[in-house]
């Protein structure tokens, strides 16, 4: 073995110091490079995400003082309490669409829940946003799901992409929620049928999580339920509305609906009350708890997803509105539940990470918006709806046939006939805008063109117009020839006394504004009041996983989850 004298080691070092044994003096020690920052958010091993079907920023601000479970720690967390939908159609599949994608509806292809194409093969022409027309035997009302017309991948198909081993868990109140937040590649996905079960892609087998949870539920329905106990709080919302039904509409002898007394017992049977109910979203966590010890989610160092849909809330706005008893008891048992969920997580001992949002956001029904005064709150008139409108079209320019069609609504895509020469075609448009614009009711009426052309947006979302917002809800291959938008707070919904007294999907930002919070073991306090967009989620959520995601391919961008120095975003 060779050795070294202490003469030969001083003046290897001095020559590579760049001098010699003789003039080399004692010098300093060189400093060792600084270690690497500690990452601001430890590396989660499990992403979950939480949506919350309807609950608005307005929702989130006038309750969150009263949270005391889950939702009072997720704010606790980063709070972005402006995130917007910022699209037009502020529906549930568009909205759940831009979750975890990363893009808005323009680029998703997803642009409204139900559009037309005149072009499908089928007599149906009714497209749902989360089936696949193609399948023999599918229709609008019976159809086959499928995340076929969702363009773009999701936070989990990039991530099975680059991580094979990595799993991605969906589980939902509704088919479109769960498919549009988990994409193409779940490795589960089940979502609540609205009759008496949970269900998947057929074919699939049910797992030990979903059998308990339905047989749960099929004990629920058989016995129902009694009224949920209101607490003090939820109880001084008692106020009592009454909807009259609409002459002309439905049943003129129906009597009127009364909104607002508490909520009610579920009868035997009564899938419809058990949708509208926490229950619905109890089963949902359920099932998704399960899921989470039996496929050992987070164990490893190859990251999971584990998406939850909450679908109850929507339903009991849609039904009660949003500002009586039955939204309050709804938002309370959803904050305690949350908490049991959280628990469970908690219980695991993993690095992870909760992102909650909502896919829009809502509004009260317009007989008590009217007794609050908020703008000019009325039922849409039937004369807008699409069949409606196409008499009069028709009858004005004396021609014979069908030329408008849309989705039934007083609002949103209508269509023009195809193959029509541009003459004819350029007439029944402007027939129509005129229409319309004759209405009270009736803020624009925009066409294809304007809403194609339309610039991008350079300001945050908040400041856009409304063409700018209905350019981000436009899709070429499924958008209609002009794009109806109603006044604020006129609801459209023309009869009130039906299952539904209350809706969504305006343009208008209490519609739009939805709550983003964040939240991780460990996470300090902080509250970003500016206006984000719910497309900023997937890249942050990357960002936290280490998961490239070239910037050109999304629309949103990472979000910095901490105050001060130090960011999350790579």
């Amino acid at each position: 073995m060779r050795k070294f004298s202490l003469a030969g080691i001083a003046l290897a070092l001095a020559i590579c110091l760049g001098g010699t044994a003789a003039s080399a003096a004692p010098k300093k020690a060189a400093k060792a490079p600084p270690a690497a920052p500690e990452p601001v958010v430890a590396r989660p091993r499990l992403i979950v995400t939480i949506s919350i079907d309807q609950f608005s920023a307005d929702l989130f601000a006038e309750y969150r003082g009263h949270f005391s479970g889950g939702l009072k720690r997720l704010g606790e967390g980063a709070v972005f309490p402006s995130g917007y939908q910022s699209h037009a159609a502020t529906e549930t599949c568009p909205g759940h669409s831009t979750i975890l994608t990363g893009s808005r509806p323009s680029r998703t292809g997803i642009i409204a829940n139900n559009w037309i194409d005149p072009d499908a093969v089928r007599t149906d022409k009714r497209i749902y946003c989360a089936e696949d027309e193609t399948v023999e035997g599918s229709s609008s009302d019976n159809y086959t799901q499928s995340p076929v017309h969702l363009k773009v991948p999701t936070l989990g198909d990039r991530l099975k992409k680059a991580s094979p081993r990595s799993k991605v868990v969906s589980v939902s109140g509704k088919d479109r929620a769960a498919i549009m937040m988990a994409g193409h590649l779940p490795d589960e996905i089940w979502w609540w049928n609205g009759k008496r079960e949970f269900i998947s892609y057929k074919g699939k087998a049910a797992p030990p999580a979903v059998i308990a949870a339905n047989e749960a539920i099929d004990g629920v329905l058989t016995a129902g339920l009694p009224a949920p106990t209101l607490s003090p709080f939820c109880a001084s919302r008692i106020n009592p509305v009454e909807v009259k039904p609409i002459v002309g509409m439905g049943d003129p002898d129906a009597p009127p609906k009364i909104v607002g007394k508490a909520p009610g017992a579920i009868d035997p049977g009564n899938a419809a009350g058990f949708t509208a109910s926490s229950n619905l979203d109890s089963a949902t966590l359920d099932i998704a708890t399960r899921l989470l010890t039996d496929m050992a989610l987070g164990q490893d160092d190859d990251p999971d997803v584990l998406i939850v849909g909450l679908s109850a809330t929507d339903y009991v706005g849609h039904t009660y509105g949003t500002e009586g008893p039955e939204m309050c008891s709804q938002l309370m048992a959803i904050d305690a539940r949350l908490g049991t969920f959280f628990a469970a997580i908690d219980a695991l001992k993993i690095p992870y990470a909760v992102v909650l949002t909502a896919d829009h956001g809502g509004h009260d029904l317009p007989e008590r918006n009217r007794l609050r005064a908020l703008g000019e709150a009325d039922r849409a008139s039937v004369s807008l709806t699409p069949s409606v409108l196409d008499q009069k079209v028709t009858e004005a320019l004396n021609l014979e046939g069908f030329y408008i069609t849309g989705d039934g609504s007083p609002f949103g895509d209508y269509y023009i006939a195809r193959g029509l020469p541009k003459a004819q075609h350029d007439a029944i448009l402007a027939k129509a805008r005129e229409i319309l614009l004759q209405s009270p009711q009736v803020e624009a009426v925009l066409s294809a063109e304007e809403i194609s052309t339309a610039p991008k947006p350079a300001s945050p979302p908040n400041e856009w117009t409304l063409l700018q917002r209905a350019a981000a809800s436009y899709d070429k291959a499924h958008s209609g020839d002009f794009y109806v938008i109603l006044k604020s707070y006129i609801t459209p919904i023309p009869d009130g006394s039906g299952r539904y007294t209350a809706t969504h999907g305006s343009i208008w930002d209490y519609d739009r504004r939805v709550p983003m919070l964040f939240w991780w073991p460990g996470a300090t306090g902080f509250e970003q009041p500016n206006a984000v967009e719910t497309v900023d989620i997937m890249p942050t959520l990357a960002s936290l996983i280490g998961l490239d995601v070239p910037a050109g391919e999304i629309d949103g961008h990472c979000l910095d989850l901490v105050a001060g120095a130090g960011s999350n975003c790579r």
